[in-house]
């Protein structure tokens, strides 16, 4: 598979995976009535059943990473090549933004939106540490003992950290600048941003040294390219 496919299948990846996380937002909302407990209940247990079906639909052709922490991730590990890791990277982000767009499209939507909704504070900044701790935790260790049930196991995670941290659980810069881009329940204000992604490359950073160090690298790296088409991202 050649890097081109591989890029392109990790932006309709992440495209997809953004028009789960909006579309399913909005149409949460409109029937919730106002209950958003309801409403974020149908957004994460939407998210979590796109992810299982999108890992396993790209996981064979490019990783199905999805997330610019599990790329350079993965890169840091000797899990893949640095030279992949920008257009890796780029079509995340590129990705993201057209699934945002193909989420407002069907909902009748106003496509181009700038997002209002605040999610300020060191509370949700240290939310996004913790949340991106915890996938990049979960995705290192499936890699090494059970590659086989990551696509199930960052699922449940994703699911549970919505609820569990303050901020959702966004654990993703190319989501993160994906949902600014949408005035709907799943938004985040341009200006809340970067603080989301300085905390997420944290959290990122702090798990890959600390399984790094668990798991002694040269037995990771010894897997070479059989564990990375098993490796991926969520939201």
């Amino acid at each position: 598979m050649t890097l081109a496919r591989r890029a392109v299948a990790e932006g309709l990846g992440t495209a997809m995976l953004l028009a789960v996380v909006v579309g399913s937002g909005i149409m949460g909302e409109r029937l919730a009535a106002g209950n958003l407990a309801l409403a974020l209940l149908a957004n994460s247990v939407a998210t979590g059943g796109g992810l299982i079906a999108l890992i396993l639909t790209f996981g064979p052709i490019s990783g199905a990473q999805f997330n610019p922490l599990v790329t350079l991730s993965l890169a840091v590990m000797r899990l893949m090549p640095w030279r992949e890791v920008p257009p890796y990277v780029v079509a995340q982000i590129i990705g993201g933004v057209v699934g945002v767009w193909a989420a407002h499209l069907m909902f009748g939507e106003t496509v181009f939106q700038f997002s209002v909704k605040a999610r300020p504070g060191m509370a949700l900044a240290w939310s996004e540490v913790v949340a991106s701790f915890g996938l990049l935790m979960v995705i290192l260790s499936g890699v090494r003992h059970r590659a086989e049930a990551v696509p199930y196991a960052v699922a449940a995670y994703i699911v549970g950290a919505y609820w569990f941290t303050a901020s959702t659980s966004f654990a993703n810069p190319a989501v993160t600048i994906a949902r600014s881009l949408t005035n709907t329940f799943a938004g985040v204000r341009p200006q809340d941003v970067p603080t989301f992604i300085v905390a997420q490359f944290a959290g990122a950073a702090a798990a890959t040294l600390m399984f790094a160090w668990l798991f002694k690298a040269p037995a990771i790296r010894a897997q070479g390219r059989d564990t990375r088409s098993e490796a991926l991202k969520a939201p």
